[in-house]
């Protein structure tokens, strides 16, 4: 079967926290969003301060020097800390990605078969929080990884 993709209402969004939202994304309640679909990654871990995705490059990835595009690379990592984030998330609060870096450590091909994507929460604080993710080809071995900062406050169920 078939995962259904699209996105929620707001007031769907921030009816419950962030590690209720992502598991309901997991589970099929809430539907996987359009830009993970187009990429070929999926959310397949979530608990509170830790998520997973697993994707597969592909040559439709590729850049003009034949390796997967490092805007794939750095999709699947912003997803994985963000959600980490996310995943702290309470009732009400919504969050935004502030800076993210990526280190590059080696290429991603479509050799690298499936990859897997953790982030993780290194602080949450009241307005601030910090992860980290690391990017695996499927023997082991690390492609990528890197850290980003989100800030996080009181969202309206209508803008």
């Amino acid at each position: 079967m078939a995962r259904e993709i699209g996105v929620v209402s707001r007031e769907v969004l921030l009816a419950g926290d962030g590690l209720s939202f992502l598991r309901g994304m997991l589970e099929g309640r809430h539907p996987g969003p359009p830009f993970a679909d187009a990429m070929d990654f999926d959310l397949v871990e979530v608990e509170e301060g830790r998520v997973v995705f697993t994707g597969r490059p592909s040559p439709r990835f590729f850049n003009p020097l034949g390796t997967i595009h490092g805007g794939w690379t750095a999709t699947i990592l912003d997803s994985a800390m963000a959600c980490a984030a996310h995943s702290t998330l309470k009732s009400g609060e919504g969050y935004t990605t502030l800076e993210m870096k990526i280190n590059y450590v080696r290429p991603v091909m479509p050799e690298s078969g499936m990859v897997r994507c953790e982030g993780k929460l290194i602080h949450r604080g009241g307005t601030v929080a910090t992860t980290e993710g690391r990017l695996i080809d499927e023997r082991g071995r690390l492609l990528a990884h890197g850290t980003e900062t989100c800030l996080i406050f009181p969202a309206k169920a209508k803008a």
